[in-house]
């Protein structure tokens, strides 16, 4: 029996589940955009590796101090017990995020988001070392040999420098970072340190270095869900189809702007054509504007073809910038901050705790009277040192029997043993609310009533 070799209709088919990376080489750019995209990279970098090296009172200015339980920012203290403060923190920062993307897109992913900022300090590096994006993917084609293999350990060993030193000081930020300096010069890190330090410079490495795009496309959540924000007034970027198609290298009659050089695509930070249309995959950076308005120039024609314009614009329709989501948000966003900001304008700076003695929950002293411990843990949040009074209010005859006073240091905390005593006679046997009142000496502004029971067998 003869077999018959299988039709190109029955060959089997190999299909992959998992698309292969092409590996992208963005083309440097200049101009507008690409000047406030660096303007952002200085700016954002100059706070981060900056601010963990000033003073405030005489200690670091911005410190998490999770060992301790105390958080120093500029001049205000947080406890533990502030941690409403940091939920409304997140909630600015989320309506502010719906906000900006609603009136003007990816602005956050574009210019300031560290996925970009560290991608374009990265891709820096590699163009100082490897050369312009020609040279580049010449180098990654070529063999390998001594060159090829010098540039790309010096590329390497600049990148890992720049993560290791990223990586210290962010964990400047919950460990002091002079005691931190001074640790690691000698060699001293302790293993928390030492483990959040390489972490942290692993992540900027692998994210900044290899993964760049990919981050922004399939690990960032931003990307999917954006489009949600987005309608037809939203300020985007986009590609002018009327006046740019048809496309085409030789100018002549009927043919649009674009020239087809793909420029455009080349200095995309993650490789897609704008002329396809918005795509979750754009973040925003406006590079492929830059690029498109520098030909433009060239070849004579007017700036734009690529450019921020909303859907309305594009099809002749008046936008809406004022519209009712854009409205919302900045009506709730503008509500929060003025309450946050008054929270923390009227904030007193003392914290009082009151914590029952469940082992002696009421006892009989001397002179027949009733007595009930209880501890106060308080806080001193100012920055200097402060003498405050204890008084507890109540049924009759009721008195603090303990040290009525004590002494906190700047950002000082104690938890204080409180006895409070009340005569026999002059009180009913059960449970009785009372209020403890702690009062800083130097400022009657300064004080705090936390309620508490007394309880009489």
């Amino acid at each position: 029996m003869k077999l018959e070799a299988p039709s190109a209709a029955t060959k089997p088919v190999e299909i992959s589940l998992y698309e292969m990376r092409q590996q992208i080489h963005p083309r440097s750019v200049r101009g507008w955009f690409a000047a406030w995209r660096w303007l952002f990279v200085w700016g954002t970098q100059l706070v981060f590796y900056g601010t963990a090296w000033l003073e405030w009172n005489g200690r670091q200015a911005l410190l998490f101090d999770i060992a301790h339980r105390k958080f120093y920012i500029f001049g205000l203290v947080f406890w533990p017990q502030d941690i409403i403060y940091l939920t409304v923190l997140l909630i600015i920062c989320a309506l502010s995020l719906f906000l900006f993307t609603a009136v003007a897109g990816r602005l956050w992913c574009g210019y300031a988001c560290p996925q970009t900022v560290y991608t374009e300090i990265f891709m820096w590096i590699e163009k100082k070392v490897e050369g312009d994006r020609n040279s580049r993917i010449r180098l990654d084609r070529s063999p390998w040999n001594a060159e090829k293999t010098a540039k790309k350990i010096s590329k390497h060993f600049l990148w890992t420098a720049f993560a290791l030193w990223t990586g210290f000081t962010f964990v400047g930020y919950f460990t002091p970072i002079r005691e931190l300096w001074a640790e690691a010069a000698n060699l001293s890190l302790g293993p928390w340190e030492a483990f959040w330090v390489f972490f942290y410079a692993f992540a900027t490495y692998g994210n900044a270095g290899w993964m760049r795009e990919q981050v922004c496309t399939y690990m960032c959540p931003y990307a999917r869900f954006q489009s949600a924000m987005f309608d037809k007034d939203t300020l985007v970027i986009t590609y002018d189809p009327k006046r740019g198609e048809p496309r085409g290298k030789k100018a002549g009659e009927g043919r649009g702007d674009c020239v087809d050089c793909s420029i455009c695509v080349q200095v995309c930070p993650t490789g897609i054509d704008i002329r396809d249309g918005l795509q979750y995959q754009c973040i925003g950076c406006a590079a492929c504007i830059d690029g498109c308005n520098q030909v433009m120039d060239k070849v004579g024609k007017p700036r734009g073809l690529i450019r921020y314009a909303t859907t309305h614009a594009l099809e002749g329709v008046s936008t809406r910038v004022l519209r009712p989501r854009v409205l919302v948000y900045a009506g709730i966003l503008v509500a929060i901050v003025l309450a946050a900001s008054a929270s923390l304008w009227l904030r007193v700076p003392l914290k009082v705790d009151v914590i029952r003695d469940r082992v002696a929950i009421s006892r009989e002293v001397e002179g027949g009277r009733i007595e009930n411990l209880y501890r106060l843990q308080v806080m001193n949040t100012a920055e200097r040192e402060r003498s405050f009074e204890i008084a507890a209010a109540g049924p009759a005859s009721l008195q603090v029997a303990s040290e009525p006073r004590l002494t906190l240091g700047p950002a000082d905390s104690r938890l204080v043993l409180v006895r409070v005593r009340a005569e026999r006679g002059l009180i009913a046997a059960g449970t009785h609310p009372i209020v403890f009142s702690v009062r800083a000496l130097d400022d009657d502004k300064v004080a705090v009533r936390e309620k508490s029971v007394f309880i009489v067998r």
